[in-house]
Order: C-alpha cells, then sequence, then structure tokens
C-alpha cells in the first residue's frame, strides 16, 4: 500500500515538473523517467514478495529440520 502511495507521489512530481519545464525534450524525459520508476517499483515490489516467500519456506524447513534433529538426538 504505502509503495503505491509513494510511487504515486513520485509519478506525480514528475508530471509536475514536466508541466513546468520550457522545452518539449525536458517533458519528454520527464515523463520517460516517470515511467521507468513506476517499472522499477513495480519489479522491486515483486522481488519483495519472492524474498517474503522465500524466506517463509526458509523458515519452515528450518522447523522441519529442528524436528528431526530432536527426534534424532532423542533417540
Amino acid at each position: 500500500m504505502s509503495k503505491s502511495i509513494a510511487l504515486s507521489l513520485v509519478l506525480a512530481a514528475s508530471l509536475g515538473l514536466a508541466a513546468c519545464s520550457k522545452g518539449e525534450e525536458n517533458a519528454a524525459n520527464a515523463s520517460a523517467n516517470a515511467a521507468e520508476n513506476a517499472s522499477n517499483a513495480a519489479d522491486n515490489a515483486m522481488n519483495a514478495a519472492e524474498n517474503a516467500a522465500s524466506n517463509a519456506a526458509n523458515a519452515a524447513s528450518n522447523v522441519s529440520n529442528t524436528a528431526e534433529n530432536a527426534a534424532s538426538n532423542a533417540m
């Protein structure tokens, strides 16, 4: 949720700068930068989700390994 808010603020700021600029090239660059920022934010969000899933899987594996080790050591 906060990432989408931050992305919206970046996009709004970029468009604001584009509107205030005197040259069409600056406006085009600001627009391209805003699009690149949005793409990067989406990539970062996806990477964070993948990392969270991986961390959860590792935690589950660690619990399983701990249980196996405890059972093995009890024998």
